[in-house]
């Protein structure tokens, strides 16, 4: 299993829907989630992408010096930057990180945020730009000169002076639950997310997209992004799950389901579909709570038991083809260590090369009474 983390630029917290137990985003936080993203052996952290949200550029180009192995998925947004200045812009940022770079295209969901940034497409028409848009793209950062003319990109002599580390390309992620967004995944992504849907639901979408990518002569790898809410017990899990909303109340939620209706995305409205803003029904398949998408957009559903359920839960949709596993919880850096000291020892998590221990103290924890070892809890 290949598991990321994330790095919350649109701010963190102890609770969702309050300013109670808040957290600012401030540089040396997001460093901290990072660093300790990195030393817990993540393969990489997600920035998400959007006017909510910190620029994730800037972001992850501030902690590629933070850290040493750990890979940034960044947003490229087609509609709102140029194939080529995006090319550009991803190139530098493989060379100068050491080859750490994925790419996580976005076409957008919500339409008055599009119309803010100067994107008055329709939801086809930005799958079709986001299409000419990855034709450039793929065919520039693999060295061609290009001469390109579709409906929404047009360029000329278009080509990419310095080459990105990776080849042909960084790899493209993406994600989106339309026929035109499992077109486009069949045509030009390397991996294809899902929202953490029952696997019964993620299960028929998988086997849409490889039908098409087959038709293609492709194949496609894929990933799931979810939430975390893992304990010692599945009692205390779930008193975590009901202490996180414990402050929203019907009017901030129902505030934030009008607010996802305008979104023209079928993945938001699925995720919201799981729950239809209310309580009584968060537990939408076994272990897995959509409290989260009450308020929270995209990503809205969370696995919640002790840590032996949560690693069967995700060796369920490891089972239905997922390799890639986007992980979050509330708040990210607590919660990075906690999923980290539970689930890894349970799944099989490549965790790259074991770090030198320069303190005998180190794979041991505490002395007691300074010189005896203390013992594994687990037998």
């Amino acid at each position: 299993m290949n598991i990321l983390w994330f790095i919350p630029t649109h701010g963190d917290g102890r609770y969702l829907g309050t300013s109670e137990g808040a957290r600012a985003v401030s540089l040396e936080y997001m460093q901290q989630i990072a660093q300790a993203a990195d030393n817990l052996g993540y393969s990489g952290v997600l920035l998400p992408t959007g006017r909510s949200c910190e620029d994730a550029w800037v972001v992850a180009s501030a902690l590629i010096p933070a850290t040493r192995r750990l890979r940034f998925l960044v947003a490229i947004r087609p509609g709102i930057v140029s194939p080529t200045a995006a090319a550009r812009t991803a190139a530098t940022f493989d060379r100068l990180s050491g080859g750490r770079l994925l790419i996580n295209v976005v076409t957008g969901g919500d339409p008055a945020e599009a119309n803010a940034d100067g994107c008055f497409l329709s939801h086809d028409e930005r799958y079709q730009i986001t299409d000419e848009f990855l034709d450039v793209w793929r065919r520039v950062m693999a060295g061609e000169v290009v001469d390109y003319e579709g409906k929404h990109v047009r360029v000329q002599g278009a080509k990419l002076l310095y080459p990105p580390i990776q080849q042909p390309h960084p790899p493209l992620y993406f994600g989106g639950s339309s026929p035109a967004a499992h077109d486009l995944a069949a045509k030009h992504v390397d991996l294809y997310l899902t929202w953490g849907e029952p696997p019964a639901a993620v299960r028929e979408k998988l086997e849409d997209i490889k039908r098409r990518a087959a038709a293609h002569g492709r194949t496609v790898r894929f990933g799931i992004r979810l939430h975390v809410i893992v304990r010692d017990t599945t009692s205390a899990a779930w008193d975590a799950a009901n202490d996180l909303i414990r402050y929203l109340d019907d009017s901030a939620i129902a505030a934030a389901q009008s607010a996802f209706a305008r979104f023209d995305s079928e993945g938001q409205r699925r995720m919201s579909q799981l729950h239809s803003g209310r309580r009584e029904t968060l537990e939408v398949s076994p272990n897995l709570w959509a409290g989260v998408g009450l308020v929270r957009g995209g990503a809205g559903t969370a696995l919640v038991g002790d840590a032996a359920t949560v690693a069967a839960r995700l060796r369920e949709y490891a089972e239905l083809g997922i390799d890639t596993f986007i992980l979050s919880g509330y708040p990210h850096l607590e919660e990075a260590y906690r999923a980290a000291e539970l689930l890894f020892p349970l799944l099989p998590v490549e965790l790259g090369p074991p770090r030198a221990q320069t303190n005998l103290t180190g794979p041991f924890g505490e002395l007691m009474a300074n010189d005896i070892k203390p013992s594994s809890a687990r037998r």
